[in-house]
């Protein structure tokens, strides 16, 4: 005989109901916190793929454009060395002193299509420098010789100081600043000041440094100032006797001829004027670089102070590097 199937009892079906809802909804609980371990996890993975992306990629264009920058250093360099195979005087009329605006790096390459088509796929760079006479300004490091203060170097400081808005107290203080520094005799000497900034060592500040760049220069050692680049302002302070009218008018004599020695110059201002020779010249052994590189939004700055020796050496001496961001589109 068929034996017919068990009914369960109304509150057995509701019994097994309640107990089964809450196993339901721990389940439910457990993998909805299993997926949130794991899209956690997944994030802070790929956060820190995208993070090593950008480090990888910052530090490529770094290295980049350093490599470019010391390329532009190179040629500012050859430029200068063939100006000294010519055998002429340093002056603005000279190739070293048209600055380069700036221009995109794939006009200096060769017209190649792989190189085209490797420059389309990555960022433009652009490339700009320029090339200044160092001595054309005053050099700071004339006012100490033999362990004393110069008073003629002193008065030109003064008078330098004077054009620039600057009070005469500010050339005191370079002096005995700057006489400190050079006493090696002395245990609570400065550190001497290897360029411009370091005048803050000696209780100059950033806004009389930036007044004070514009016509005076830290030097390795002393130099003189190049008649045939030096502002009327700087050679109106160094040599005595000189106002702003007649060195305006040897400004406007070397601009049509460059000055080839001393004598061109006293013919122009007249016997009246004494040039002494080492605290003026017509030739410039020190020169400064600048050059920039945009790359994207980063842009590198590199600027060098060079040497120009005899036998055609140009050794850089200083180099500052400052790295920026630049405004999009710029």
């Amino acid at each position: 005989m068929k034996r017919c199937p068990q009914r369960q009892r109304p509150g057995q079906r509701h019994r097994l109901g309640v107990s089964a809802r809450p196993a339901r909804g721990a389940a439910l609980l457990v993998a909805m916190v299993l997926l949130s371990v794991v899209a956690t996890l997944a994030a802070g993975m790929v956060w820190q793929q995208w993070r090593a992306v950008q480090v990888e990629s910052a530090e490529r264009s770094r290295a980049q454009t350093a490599w470019l920058l010391v390329g532009a250093l190179d040629w500012a360099r050859l430029i200068l060395r063939e100006d000294a195979r010519s055998g002429k005087v340093t002056s603005l009329n000279e190739p070293w002193a048209t600055p380069l605006a700036e221009a995109r790096l794939s006009s200096f390459l060769a017209v190649d299509r792989d190189n085209n088509a490797d420059a389309e796929a990555g960022p433009e760079a652009f490339l700009a420098g320029a090339i200044s006479d160092a001595q054309s300004r005053y050099n700071l490091r004339n006012l100490v010789a033999e362990n004393q203060v110069a008073p003629a170097q002193l008065a030109a400081l003064q008078r330098l100081c004077s054009s620039v808005g600057l009070g005469p107290d500010t050339a005191d203080l370079l002096a005995s600043g700057l006489l400190a520094s050079a006493r090696s005799d002395s245990t609570d000497a400065p550190l001497a000041p290897q360029q411009m900034a370091d005048l803050t060592w000696l209780g100059l500040d950033a806004a009389s440094i930036e007044r004070l760049s514009s016509v005076a220069v830290l030097l390795p050692a002393p130099t003189p100032i190049n008649l045939n680049t030096a502002s009327r302002e700087v050679m109106a302070a160094v040599v005595p006797g000189l106002d702003l009218g007649s060195a305006d008018r040897l400004v406007q004599a070397r601009a049509r001829r460059p000055l080839r020695n001393l004598a061109d110059a006293t013919e122009v201002l007249g016997p009246g004027i004494k040039l002494t020779e080492g605290v003026v010249d017509v030739r410039s052994a020190y020169f400064e670089v600048r050059g920039r590189l945009r790359l994207a939004q980063r842009v590198l700055e590199l600027q060098s102070l060079v040497q120009r020796r005899s036998g055609l050496q140009v050794v850089a001496i200083q180099r500052q590097v400052q790295a920026s961001l630049s405004p999009a589109g710029r």
